[in-house]
């Protein structure tokens, strides 16, 4: 029997089981565009911290101090009454001219709520200084970004990110206007006016929904900025290293620095540069990928086990065919190829359409906004090719049983069923 007649063979045995046949493959449908959808999050998930943590600025290395970091990741102001870092830290890195820094500003980062007539938003607000926009590289679309003159006097002005932007002005340029952030729930209100609005950083940049003001302004009006010896507390320091610079020896070098000026062996603080984020991030959605493609693979091995269920049955049911085959001459082998091909018939075309759905699910749900997170699908190659791969194995396997069992029936037992 050749693989045509064994195929011919195949779809009139489907066909007459039009609805069985289709619960069958449904089972590899759903395993398959599992795969590929949930491969699809986790990649695109990783791609979407990388982007952030890149958008943020280029070479950049990043100082925490250990207590702050475990209270407040981020905003708030929660973990700065624990930071060890002040604002004489960041002078001393500029000052020693170590090799291979091309920038140091440190930050502040506090929630607030931002005011402007009858719009508001709630924003990360950022208090730097004018070195700020130069180590994180960011544009300005209207007006300038915190001068020296702004650190030196101390002056209430405000920077706004793109999204905060729009919201408080619609069409509008909000630069000469006046803004109020609110601090601590509307405990604090204070007036700023607006210098200048950061042109778009990209959409995973956290720039666009946060707003700039100056250190020293913000910390003549919040006295506990300051520690008891008049240091300015501050949550974070960036430096930018050179393009090219060693940013390991960078560490090294600043690591060195506070540890002499904080009279410590072991650090209170945290350095990691921006490959040291993106290799956690990487490392957690690789694990976070396997996951889910082992959960997707446990359904794709669901649905093997159906393919062999029904074909255990498809046996059964056609005994008496395979009897009357075996009387007008057809082999072992031919009766083998018979329920083989059926097995990988089913398992193909479920896997067929199970990349079509995974695929279309992916491009549908992309740059969609789920639960309010803004999903990002990053289709694999890999993952289509995987998913076909092991449907296709697992059709085989499904078959390979069946078939012997069916190859081993007594032809005069099978005639008399």
């Amino acid at each position: 029997m050749s693989l045509l007649d064994a195929f011919r063979i195949t779809l009139r045995a489907i066909f007459a089981n039009r609805l069985r046949s289709a619960l069958t493959s449904l089972g590899i449908v759903i395993g398959v565009s599992s795969v590929i959808v949930l491969i699809a999050v986790g990649q695109g998930t990783q791609q979407g911290v990388t982007d952030r943590i890149r958008g943020l600025g280029t070479g950049l290395i990043f100082i925490e101090s250990s207590a702050a970091a475990t209270t407040a990741q981020t905003g708030g102001g929660a973990g700065l009454a624990e930071s060890t870092l002040v604002q004489g830290d960041a002078d001393a890195i500029e000052a020693n001219a170590i090799p291979g820094v091309a920038g140091v500003a440190s930050r502040v980062a506090i929630d607030a709520q931002v005011v402007a007539g009858a719009n508001n938003v709630g924003a990360t607000v950022i208090s730097t200084s004018s070195e700020y926009g130069e180590v994180r590289d960011l544009g300005m679309l209207t007006g300038s970004f915190i001068t020296p003159l702004h650190d030196q006097e101390g002056w209430m002005v405000a920077v706004l990110g793109t999204r905060v932007a729009e919201t408080l002005y619609p069409g509008e340029d909000p630069v000469g206007r006046e803004v109020r952030l609110s601090f601590g729930g509307g405990r604090l209100t204070l007036p700023f006016s607006v210098v200048g609005v950061l042109e778009e950083q990209g959409g995973a940049s956290e720039a666009n929904d946060q707003a700039f003001v100056p250190l020293t302004g913000l910390a003549s009006r919040i006295r506990f900025l300051y520690t008891p010896t008049g240091d300015l507390r501050v949550s974070q320091i960036d430096v930018q290293a050179q393009s090219g610079a060693d940013e390991a020896r960078v560490k090294e070098d600043i690591t060195e620095l506070l540890l002499f000026r904080h009279e410590t062996t072991q650090p209170d603080f945290v350095i990691q540069s921006q490959d040291d984020l993106i290799s956690a991030a990487t490392e957690v959605s690789n694990t976070l990928s396997i996951l889910l493609g082992s959960i997707a693979g446990i359904s794709l091995l669901v649905g093997g086990i159906g393919v062999f269920n029904i074909m255990l049955v498809s046996v059964s049911e056609r005994t008496r065919e395979v009897g009357i085959r075996r009387a007008v001459g057809a082999t072992t082998r031919d009766i083998v190829k018979q329920f083989v091909t059926e097995a990988l018939t089913l398992t193909l075309f479920g896997g067929l359409a199970g990349m079509a759905i995974g695929v279309g699910v992916s491009l549908a749900v992309d740059g969609r906004e789920i639960g309010g997170q803004v999903m990002t699908m990053l289709i694999q190659p890999w993952s289509i090719l995987a998913a076909f791969g092991v449907a296709t194995a697992v059709g085989l396997a499904s078959g390979i049983y069946p078939a012997y069992r069916a190859a081993t029936i007594d032809p005069i037992a099978a005639l008399r069923t």
